[in-house]
């Protein structure tokens, strides 16, 4: 099944509602907009510009929700080099109040950014998405589970300031619920304090449940081509919004039918942002997020012998107790390991001075490890 996506179905209400010049009109509520939100535009209507929400970028212009209706900006003016500054769905956006083309003049300080480094060897950050409450996390379960990559995605989640949700799609593919009980259980072990609801869109089981969780708030929905993020859209809004493609059978893998990162209305209250299907999901200065993903390891290091224990073979390791008595699995304890080595790396290529340290501590453990060779040789002196 497919259909073409537009906003006109979610921005009529907006037609013909006034703007009084210093707020907008009741209609930007349902996008968000709050007594915060008017205050910290305040200083930007003094100078006569409208508010508005970003629903779509594309190519140097974006489509923004005013109190008058949907418009198309020109976004020159907010075109820096730092990639996690140019504008992305979900800002607050100070707009001109005419014009032919209208400019963006700025966006409003983000209260929550989801960013991830991208796939090229500068190591540069990505915005996926602006002001987010909810990061929703579709995994499929037509396919084998892959916890390593939901630990990745829940870092980056936690990291962005919004609170993760893991939503298991597909769940009518697992027709024996102990089996369905066994998946969901494995997927909460790898995701402490986050909430996992298994959903399938083609029978509606748990849409309700999740559409009551994120009503009233803003909400992006992650995951891989074929995970079922569209299908999950359309079933959220009650309506074939977004175009859906089959995964292919092989894999279970599918196409990027969502090629924009588009906001969207919810019947229930509150607004989803549906992203394209994610190939990559690399690390972005996520180590507090990735302290919160595996934080029962991380209450384990405290209770170290040493503050600085590497949880390898020091005495009075608490995590390796843990990995002993079977109460802490390796596998969690080889994932959170991974993390923080890649995270390192990646604040390393853009911090000198964690370069110079991660060198220096190179080169100490290299010394270290010549003259233990050497002893061992019997070459020491």
């Amino acid at each position: 099944m497919s259909s073409s996506f537009s906003f006109s179905q979610h921005t009529s209400e907006l037609s013909g509602a006034a703007f009084n010049g210093s707020a907008p009109a009741r209609p930007l509520g349902a996008y968000g907009w709050d007594d915060g939100w008017a205050a910290e535009f305040a200083p930007y209507a003094e100078q006569g510009l409208v508010p508005g929400r970003v629903v779509r970028v594309d190519r140097g212009q974006c489509d923004i929700v005013t109190a008058d209706g949907t418009l198309r900006a020109d976004t020159a003016f907010v075109t820096p080099h730092d990639p996690l500054r140019v504008i992305c769905t979900g800002d607050w956006a100070a707009v001109e109040p005419v014009g032919d083309p209208r400019f963006v003049r700025t966006y409003l300080p983000r209260r929550t950014a989801f960013v991830r480094s991208t796939s090229s060897n500068r190591s540069e950050g990505q915005i996926l998405a602006a002001n987010v409450d909810h990061a929703i996390i579709a995994v499929s379960l037509a396919v084998e589970l892959d916890l390593g990559r939901i630990e990745r995605f829940l870092a980056l989640a936690w990291e962005s300031g919004a609170r993760p949700l893991v939503v298991l799609t597909k769940a009518d593919l697992v027709p024996d619920p102990v089996g369905l009980s066994y998946l969901v259980q494995d997927v909460t072990t790898a995701a402490p304090g986050v909430q996992v609801l298994p959903v399938s869109s083609t029978s509606g089981a748990g849409v309700e449940a999740l559409a009551a969780v994120v009503a009233g708030s803003t909400s992006v929905l992650l995951g891989q081509s074929g995970a079922g993020k569209s299908t999950l859209a359309n079933a959220l809004l009650g309506d074939e919004v977004m175009a859906v493609q089959s995964a292919r059978e092989v894999d279970g893998k599918g196409r990027h039918t969502t090629t924009t990162r588009n906001l969207l209305v919810l019947p229930g209250g509150g607004v989803l942002i549906d992203t394209p299907g994610l190939r990559g999901v690399g690390l972005y200065d996520a180590e507090s997020g990735v302290g919160q993903v595996f934080a029962e390891i991380e209450a384990l290091a405290a209770e170290c012998r040493f503050h600085d224990c590497a949880h390898q073979a020091e005495p009075g390791c608490a995590v390796l107790a843990a990995i002993e008595d079977g109460s802490l699995a390796v596998r969690r304890l080889d994932s959170y390991r991974k993390l923080l080595r890649e995270n390192q790396r990646i604040v390393a290529k853009t911090d000198a001075r964690l370069r110079a340290e991660i060198r220096r501590d190179w080169k100490a453990k290299g010394a270290a490890g010549r003259a233990n060779g050497a002893l061992k040789r019997g070459r020491l002196r």
